[in-house]
């Protein structure tokens, strides 16, 4: 005799996932809910949400790593219980981190004796290792100005405006004035010429970009270096120099090892790199690395040992993990320089391709650099009728995110899409992004003018003032009611979501 029983309401085992009560009704979003659901229903619910998400191997805006081998995949999901400041309980770890930091000093050439451990720690990230590098400046500059009895209350940094905002946050949070060299049409780094001028006593120190976010062009670190050893000499200040290669220090070194950007030049003390960026590790991660010992002043390291062992830190943040440390030493001894140099020729070469691609549309002129960071900067030739904001909107109907916007201050007119080339971005899919831009133009083409057209005709005419708006104020215009425009739509989003 078979004896059988009708299934519960209760008994979760009979149902699909999507049948569950659970995938039928909305979830609290702004406070916890009061009961438990099973884990495949929670596992579904949050990953059919993450479906909306963009494909992050078509998020050409940005310099992140979207891939990995699954080699490496599996050590981050082995290690991610890992705590990386419990020094004493994972040695191994902490161990790893030191090869790491010593392998990328000797890239950057810093000059470290035989057998000498090199200085540097390992970061979540360029930003923490610019305030890190940015607090030592200011250190040892109070330090000196206290030695020969001189105010130390109004240091300054001096940068270009094509600067990341992680340099702003510095200035802002530890109270350091931000002298930006402000760009020119056309020119849009520093200036070294214009950034020595603006250098006083109380300057702690130049910040250089090995790799603009704006164009990805290389700042002319050797220049800079040579005006500041002339001005220190005629002063007699001692004034130093941060290079940020947070996207370039792991470009440079491979394909363009001619450059002298590093610690081959006298005047740098101090550099950092992503390692989450062409280091081809998942963020994130990052390193500063100090010429040498005296360029970290020891007052801003920390002993602590309450986990067992001396161990000494200079971090922002206290408790983090492991896998991306590990990672990046992964990348190092997997690739070497060898591999390293290959992937970053071959974005190179895909760059190449993007860029022939977009100037035979003979609509675009190309805005990035051959030598720099493996990315297209380009905008169009003509945008009376669309603009850049348009091609961008349109291009995210083929699954494409190509950011447009607006260069800083003195060229805000200007108006650029770019795309930045990173390991898993193909030669397949650098003819395919040109072919869908094609179509974009085409579609674009065919349609009617949106603002664009409406503020043009209108600029035609005489303005408030009675002049007529030239054609640079004219495109200013357009540019700040698409970005009013871009803004709004991201606004409504957000409510929405």
């Amino acid at each position: 005799m078979v004896i059988s029983k009708a299934a519960s309401e209760s008994d979760l085992s009979v149902h699909s996932t999507f049948a569950s009560r659970y995938v039928r009704i909305s979830l609290p979003r702004f406070k916890m809910p009061e009961n438990s659901i099973p884990k495949d229903a929670a596992y579904q619910i949050i990953n059919d949400e993450l479906m909306l998400d963009g494909n992050p191997r078509l998020n050409l805006a940005s310099f992140v790593t979207t891939w990995m081998e699954p080699e490496c995949d599996k050590l981050i999901m082995d290690s991610i219980n890992k705590n990386y400041v419990d020094m004493d309980e994972y040695p191994v770890t902490t161990e790893l981190q030191n090869r790491c930091v010593n392998m990328i000093a000797h890239l950057f050439n810093a000059p470290l004796g035989e057998g000498e451990a090199a200085i540097g720690v390992g970061t979540v990230g360029s930003s923490e290792a610019i305030m890190l590098a940015g607090l030592a400046f200011k250190r040892k500059w109070q330090n000196k100005m206290k030695a020969q009895g001189k105010p130390h209350d109004k240091p300054n940094i001096v940068t270009g405006a094509n600067v990341q905002v992680c340099w702003e946050k510095f200035a802002r949070y530890f109270e350091v004035e931000l002298k930006e060299v402000k760009l020119e049409d056309g020119y849009y780094v520093m200036d070294p010429e214009k950034a020595v001028e603006m250098v006083d006593e109380n300057t702690i120190c130049v910040a250089a970009i090995l790799g603009s976010t704006l164009n990805g062009e290389f700042e002319d670190v050797k220049r800079l270096n040579d005006l500041l050893v002339e001005k220190n000499k005629e002063t007699g200040w001692d004034t130093p120099i941060h290079v940020d290669a947070a996207s370039g220090g792991f470009i440079a070194p491979f394909i363009y090892p001619e450059i002298e950007w590093d610690f081959r030049l006298p005047l740098v003390k101090s550099i950092n790199v992503s390692g989450h960026k062409y280091g081809l590790v998942y963020a994130g991660i990052g390193w500063v690395i100090w010429r040498n010992k005296e360029d970290l002043p020891e007052e801003l390291i920390f002993h602590i040992n309450y986990l067992g062992a001396d161990q000494p830190t200079f971090t922002l943040n206290f408790s983090k993990g492991s896998s991306q440390v590990i990672a990046q030493y992964y990348q190092l001894i997997r690739l070497g320089y060898e591999g390293y140099k290959n992937i970053m020729e071959n974005c190179q070469e895909n760059t190449r391709v993007l860029r022939e691609g977009l100037e035979k549309t003979e609509r675009f002129n190309i805005v990035s650099k051959e030598i720099g960071v493996p990315l297209v900067a380009f905008s169009l030739k003509d945008s009376s009728r669309h603009n850049e904001f348009e091609i961008s909107e349109h291009l995210r109907r083929f699954g494409w995110i190509v950011p447009a916007y607006t260069m800083p201050a003195n060229a805000e007119h200007v108006t650029v899409l770019r795309v930045v080339i990173r390991e898993d971005f193909s030669r397949t899919l650098a003819e395919r992004l040109v072919a869908d831009i094609e179509k974009v133009l085409h579609e674009l083409d065919t349609l009617p003018a949106r603002v664009t057209a409406k503020l043009a005709a209108t600029a035609e005419g005489e303005g408030s003032s009675g002049h007529k708006k030239s054609p640079m104020e004219v495109q200013l215009e357009i540019t700040n009611v698409w970005k009013k425009f871009v803004a709004e739509k991201k606004k409504t989003k957000n409510v929405i979501c």
